[in-house]
């Protein structure tokens, strides 16, 4: 079937385009399911954790937990970024209490136009504190999405 749709979309008029996305966010809605480039990186790690043997099974945590979108089953806590276009990572909103550890790891999950995964990093909290910027208009930390500080990370996704 998404063949077949993919096949006949280019030959849509703006006003079937139109359409058809208001069908679909109208079904995501009723479904409770959110779409977004944040939302799909989420769902693409948590499902590759739980399908890779030697990493943990994650689930996702519960709406409005500040800066944690992930749990393992030992507890761990995992902060998920997702980046197609960008050259930083979301933000990370500190603690009054600036030295408290907000997670244990951040995975930085990069898509490509397709919102298929190239890549994802692992960075504990440790690498995240040597390895963060920050972004003086959100009042908040990031990642800059560079080879220099990946490279400090570990690499998940692809497996070498």
């Amino acid at each position: 079937m998404i063949n077949q749709i993919k096949k006949n979309i280019t030959s849509w008029t703006e006003e079937e385009l139109f359409q058809f996305r208001i069908i679909l966010d109208s079904e995501f809605k009723a479904r409770g399911v959110k779409f977004s480039v944040g939302e799909i990186g989420e769902n693409t790690a948590v499902n590759y954790f739980n399908k890779t043997a030697g990493l943990p099974n994650l689930q996702k945590a519960p709406t409005g937990v500040k800066n944690v979108d992930a749990l393992s089953r030992d507890g761990h806590r995992y902060s998920i970024k997702t980046v197609q276009n960008g050259k930083k990572t979301g933000t990370i909103y500190p603690d009054k209490d600036e030295n408290l550890q907000l997670f244990e790891y951040l995975l930085i999950v990069q898509l490509d136009e397709n919102y298929e995964m190239k890549e994802m990093h692992r960075f504990s909290w440790k690498q995240f504190v040597k390895q963060r910027a920050w972004d003086s208009r959100m009042n908040a930390w990031y990642i800059p999405v560079s080879s220099t500080r990946l490279s400090k990370a570990e690499k998940i996704y692809p497996n070498e």
